[in-house]
This record gives structure tokens, C-alpha cells and sequence, in this order.
């Protein structure tokens, strides 16, 4: 290819690109499968590899760019990212109309009705039609510089589209985490021994505050953009007007928002979205409503804080009262002491409530939370039951404040909490508690695969003597399970059948189930395929796990550290020993036909699979770059569809991704018909 050619078919890519990337992430309408914009993707690659002067900064293959040495540079707004003012009640938002009334005299207004978007505010800059810059709210007059960060996300486009793109734009919207994205996350963040995130929100502002933009990536961020701060080039006369302009443009805005003749419909939307908001993919927290005319705005004017033209209808936290009857302390398998209020049950968003977590002694300290308190507990981001606050007004005269326990509740081993850290941890590695909760780790589907042992009976074999570490399963005797509860000859058989096929599960199952903190099914996965099995990896130095993608200083330190104790070095000659499968197989001799590889691409599987196992597919799909989710997203690349498939067929077909059959994945895959 000449250079001549290859301008004239980057800018034919670019704009492929470009126009696919507005219909699949703005839009929500794609015209093409993702194999073939991977495809487009990957010819603009090639291009720009072989004539690396032609890459521009707004070409879409730049959209996640190098870790950001040190902290986040920060930005002064030009116009100050002002906050609004709130109001939760209809009484109070026509206070809000009386007092434009006041101020332009008393005529017919049009307002705007938005959802208040539960995120982190972010101002987008383009010139040129390109993205320069993005930056967070901060102070309101400065903010953190995020522009490698948003770069990673698909819905931001780095290039404006259409016609009369104005010589420069500042766009403001909220970045947000959709909520099956944050379970996934929290998911995976519980399976490395990691805190969850409290919220979506929470997750969404600790990810754009990161220095590396691959973990926004990751994360699948999103964000709908709600007005345009300064425009040159363009006249705008009205707020519904410039969201109408801001999707010409490609910017992302919000379908939801609404023209309303005057209060009356501000009102029958602020009820409608209070009814359906359970509904949506993001958290909202109120209705944002504005004057639409701006040449009212500007007569209205701000205060120093607040525009006068726009207010944040608010919906109150959806809370409960109810009593706590105890506090008790419940013991992980990495020996982490977590309190727990156990509470009068309460309906709260839909579930019932006995529970909610007091997070650490820092938490109930600073709430100072006792038993026989009567408290106010919500759902964080409508998700997780916690305890806003007590109600002083009615603690019983004989409360006694709570104290964190010395000695871990389960053994009665010192409980010890490190310098730096909030959590206290159980230091005594035979505890049963976190016996318990390491072998019903290690027995999940994910991990070593073990049905049928559930949770009565791993506590049944801890409290008895029958297992004090993960090789004792690999030692039980039919007579030793006949003995206990609900456990008959024939169950008992069923089990150690299952115990006997989880010894040749993959090594990745293996390192996954031991529960090593920060290690979960993917980081397991990586390293495995990487060193071939646990020896290995047991005498790899943290500098050579630290080099490989994905595996970054917590879980190479994490592993190391592990893998250097004695007893944790003991315990996996214990499992080799027991004919628990630690290495790899050795590879089958190399055809002439190359193994494709799947790097990047996300697997989902539905229906029933005739000649291959579940896990058969997911370990062939793995072993070649691939991962398998059990959701299907924008994300997802093909979805395996076998007999009887279920809603996550309809789901694919709704958004476009590619369905194969079995005979076609094992094509993909390489294998005999």
C-alpha cells in the first residue's frame, strides 16, 4: 500500500469507525456485527502501524492511552461547574416557580425534565470537532484532568460528527457504571478478597480517578451528556434545542428527558420516573429541571452557587426504621472480623431487611450504633442494606457502646488489627470459622467444582475434626460420612465420587480455590497459562509476575507472599500428593493448522451442549485469549446457542451479537466433528 492509498483509507476507516461506534454506544442501534467492526478496527490498526505518522490523536484506535505517571493533572473550569439547588417536595418546587415568577414577572414557562443522573460530572472540550480534554467537576472551579480516562470510554466519540460541528464545544454530562456492570465487578472484586464498592456511583468516580485508563476500560463505563457549557460556531437558543444539536454531534444524551409546557407535567414526570426507576440500568436520585428558553436563563442569572433557572428535584432515600436487636461478628476466610446488625426484619425496596453490615469498628464508632438502638438503614445505591443512623430520640437509658472483640468469636485466637487497616483479622490459620469459609470456596462451581457440598455439611466436617485444610477432603472415608446429619450412604457416595472428579480439574481451578487474596477466576487463569501449573508459579519472583498483562503488584505480591510460607507450600504437596491435579497436561504435538486465537473476546453460552461440556468449552475458549461471561452485553462477541436456549438468545439477537451453533464453535475451536 502507498502512502496516498493508505491516507485516503484511514480516513475511510476513521469514518466506518466513527459512524459504527455512534450507532452501537449513542445511538443503541448497530448496523453491523462486532466481528466486523472488530474487523474495520483491525485493518485501521494494521494501517497505522505500518505508517505510524498518519495516527491522530482522535483516531478511534487511541482511545486507551498510557498510565499516567504520578498524580492526575488538574484544569480551571472557564465556566464554573456550578451545583444545583434542591427541593423534595411539590410544594417546594413551586416555591422554586415563584420566585422566577418574581424575578421575570408572572408569564408561562417551559421547562425541561431530566433524570439526575447518579454519577461523577465530567466536561467534555473539543476543538476542531476533536476531543482535547475532560475534566472533572473537583471544586467546581477546578478539576481533575481525565482525558486519558475518557478516552476509554466507547460512548464518549473522540471526533464530533455532522453537520455545522462548531469550531469548539464544552459538554457536560455524568459518567456513570451501569448496574449489571457493578455486580459483575463486585463479584469479582469479592472472589479476590477485595472490599466491593458501596455503590455504582462509588465505582464509577474511584474508576475515572484512576491512572491507568485499561481499568476504565474494563470497567464498561458509560455517560450521558446534558448541556453544553460554551460553544463557538454555533447559535443555540434553547436547552431542548441543544440536546436535539448534541446528538447530531454523536454526544450521548439521555432519551428520557422531556419538554414539559409548564409545572404541571414538571410534576407528572417527577412521579412518573419515582414509579419507574427501578426499571433503568443507572441509579438516578432525583429529576433535574430547568427553564428551557435561554435568554431566560440568562435573566435569571446565579447566585454564587447556584443558577437560578435549574433545580434538583430530589427523591428521598428510600430508608426504614427498625430496631437492633444484636451485633454480631462474622468471620471470612481471609480472617477478617465483619459486624453485623441483626435487626427487627423491615420491608425496604422491595426485599425484606434483618441484616446490614456495619462495614468495620471505625464505621460503628463514628455512627455509634448499640444494641437495642432504633436506626434508619438504606439501601447504598438501592443495592446493599446499611445503617444510615441511629435515632437518638429513642435509644433505650441502658445502651452500652459497642466494643470490637479482642479474640476472634470463632476460636477465641487474638484478634488483631495491623497499622493502616480499618478491618480486625483472626490470625490463627486452624480457625474454623475460616476453615468453613475457605472450604466452601474451594468446593464453588467456578473453582474446584465439588456438588453436593454445601454449607451444613462443610460446618458438619469442621466442627467434627473431618477437615481442618483442603487436603482432608481427599482423605474422607465413606464411614466417616454416614455418621453425620442427613447424610446417607448413598449421598455419601455421590460426594466422594464428586471429591474424586475434582482432582483433575485445571490447575486455574486449583489457584482459584485456594483462595489467595486478590487472585480470582481471571488472574487464576492468566498465571496458570502462563507458568503451566503451581510449581512454577510457586518459585516465580514478583518482578516476572508483575510483567505479565493483567497481573499487576497486589496479586503478584499477594501470590508470592503465599506461596513463600511453608505451610502453604505443604498444603499443595498434601493435595499433589492426593492426586490433585497442580501441572498442566503436556500439550498435544502442533498440528499444521494455526489455533486461533479469541484475545479479547467475550463468550456467553445458552441452551444444552451435546458433544462438549460446559466447562469442556469454557476451558478450550480460555486456553485461546477468550473469556466466558454468563451475561450477554454490547460487549460479548458470540453467543453459543445449543438446544433450548433461553432469554439470552433473545438478548442477542436484540443487540446484534453474533449466534453460532456447536458445530460451528467447534470449527472455531479446531476440534474433530
Amino acid at each position: 500500500m502507498t502512502r496516498e492509498e493508505a491516507v485516503k483509507r484511514i480516513e475511510t476507516l476513521r469514518g466506518e469507525v466513527r459512524r459504527h461506534e455512534r450507532l452501537y454506544y449513542v445511538l443503541n442501534a448497530p448496523e453491523i456485527s462486532d466481528q466486523e467492526y472488530d474487523a474495520l478496527e483491525r485493518e485501521l490498526r494494521t494501517i497505522e502501524k505500518q505508517f505510524p505518522d498518519l495516527v491522530t490523536p482522535d483516531s478511534p484506535t487511541q482511545r486507551v492511552g498510557e498510565r499516567v505517571a504520578g498524580d492526575l493533572p488538574t484544569f480551571a473550569h472557564q465556566v464554573p461547574m456550578l451545583s444545583l439547588d434542591n427541593t423534595y417536595s411539590a410544594d417546594e418546587l413551586r416555591e422554586f416557580e415563584e420566585r422566577i415568577f418574581r424575578s421575570i414577572g408572572r408569564r408561562r414557562i417551559a421547562y425541561v425534565a431530566e433524570q439526575k443522573i447518579d454519577g461523577l460530572s465530567i466536561a467534555l472540550h473539543y476543538e476542531g470537532g476533536r476531543l482535547t480534554r475532560a475534566v472533572t467537576r473537583g471544586d467546581g472551579t477546578r478539576g481533575d484532568d481525565v482525558t486519558s480516562n475518557a478516552r476509554a470510554i466507547r460512548s464518549i466519540p473522540l471526533a464530533l460528527q455532522g453537520q455545522d460541528v462548531p469550531e469548539a464545544l464544552e459538554a457536560r454530562g455524568e459518567v456513570y457504571l451501569p448496574r449489571s456492570r457493578f455486580h459483575a465487578i463486585n463479584q469479582e472484586r469479592e472472589g479476590r478478597g477485595e472490599e466491593p464498592f458501596a455503590n455504582p456511583r462509588n465505582a464509577a468516580a474511584g474508576s475515572m480517578k484512576s491512572l491507568d485508563p485499561r481499568i476504565v476500560a474494563e470497567r464498561g463505563l458509560d455517560v450521558w451528556l446534558y448541556a453544553v457549557a460554551q460553544v463557538q460556531g454555533c447559535a443555540l437558543s434553547s436547552h431542548w434545542e441543544t440536546l436535539g444539536r448534541m446528538r447530531d454531534w454523536g454526544l450521548r444524551t439521555n432519551p428520557a428527558a422531556r419538554r414539559c409546557a409548564g409545572l404541571d407535567e414538571v410534576l407528572a414526570y417527577c412521579e412518573e420516573w419515582r414509579e419507574k426507576r427501578d426499571t433503568l440500568e443507572y441509579d438516578i436520585d432525583g429529576i433535574v429541571v430547568k427553564v428551557d428558553d435561554f435568554s431566560l436563563q440568562k435573566e435569571l442569572g446565579a447566585t454564587s452557587k447556584f443558577p437560578r433557572w435549574a433545580i434538583a428535584y430530589k427523591y428521598p432515600a428510600r430508608r426504614a426504621a427498625t430496631v437492633v436487636r444484636d451485633v454480631i461478628v462474622q468471620v471470612g476466610r481471609t480472617g477478617k472480623l465483619t459486624p453485623v446488625a441483626v435487626l427487627d426484619p423491615v420491608s425496604l425496596a422491595g426485599s425484606t431487611v434483618s441484616r446490614a453490615t456495619l462495614h468495620n469498628e471505625e464505621e460503628i464508632a463514628r455512627k455509634d450504633v448499640r444494641v437495642g438502638d432504633t436506626v434508619l438503614i438504606e439501601k447504598g445505591g438501592d443495592v446493599i442494606p446499611k445503617v444510615f443512623e441511629v435515632v437518638l430520640s429513642k435509644r433505650p437509658s441502658d445502651t452500652i457502646a459497642w466494643m470490637p472483640p479482642a479474640i476472634c468469636p470463632a476460636c477465641g485466637a487474638k484478634a488483631v488489627r495491623a497499622e493502616g487497616e480499618v478491618d480486625r483479622r483472626c490470625l490463627n490459620r486452624s480457625c474454623p470459622a475460616q476453615i468453613e469459609e475457605a472450604v466452601k470456596h474451594f468446593a464453588r462451581r467456578e473453582a474446584m467444582d465439588i456438588e453436593g457440598l454445601g454449607e451444613a455439611l462443610v460446618h458438619q466436617l469442621v466442627e467434627r475434626g473431618l477437615v481442618r485444610d483442603f487436603s482432608d477432603l481427599y482423605r474422607l472415608r465413606l464411614e466417616d460420612l454416614t455418621g453425620l446429619e442427613r447424610m446417607a450412604e448413598k449421598s455419601g457416595c455421590n460426594l466422594l465420587d464428586q471429591i474424586g472428579k475434582s482432582k483433575r480439574r485445571e490447575p486455574r481451578r486449583l489457584l482459584f480455590a485456594l483462595g489467595l487474596r486478590f487472585v480470582g477466576e481471571r488472574a487464576a487463569m492468566i498465571l496458570t497459562r502462563r507458568f503451566h501449573g503451581l510449581d512454577a508459579i510457586a518459585r516465580a519472583s514478583i518482578e516476572e509476575m508483575e510483567g505479565i498483562h493483567e497481573i499487576g503488584p497486589a496479586i503478584a505480591g499477594s501470590v508470592h507472599d503465599w506461596f513463600q510460607q511453608e505451610s502453604n507450600r505443604a498444603l499443595v504437596a498434601r493435595l499433589r500428593a492426593a492426586g490433585v491435579r497442580t501441572e498442566e497436561e503436556p500439550a498435544k504435538e502442533a498440528t499444521n493448522t494455526p489455533t486461533p486465537t479469541f484475545d479479547g473476546m467475550q463468550f456467553v453460552l445458552t441452551g444444552a451442549l451435546h458433544g462438549m461440556t460446559r466447562e469442556e468449552v469454557r476451558t478450550a475458549i480460555e486456553a485461546r485469549g477468550g473469556r466466558v461471561t454468563s451475561s450477554v452485553s454490547k460487549k460479548t462477541a458470540i453467543v453459543v446457542v445449543g438446544a433450548n436456549p433461553g432469554s439470552k438468545h433473545e438478548k442477542a439477537l436484540d443487540l446484534g451479537v453474533r449466534c453460532i451453533d456447536e458445530n460451528e464453535l467447534r470449527k472455531m475451536l479446531e476440534l474433530a466433528l
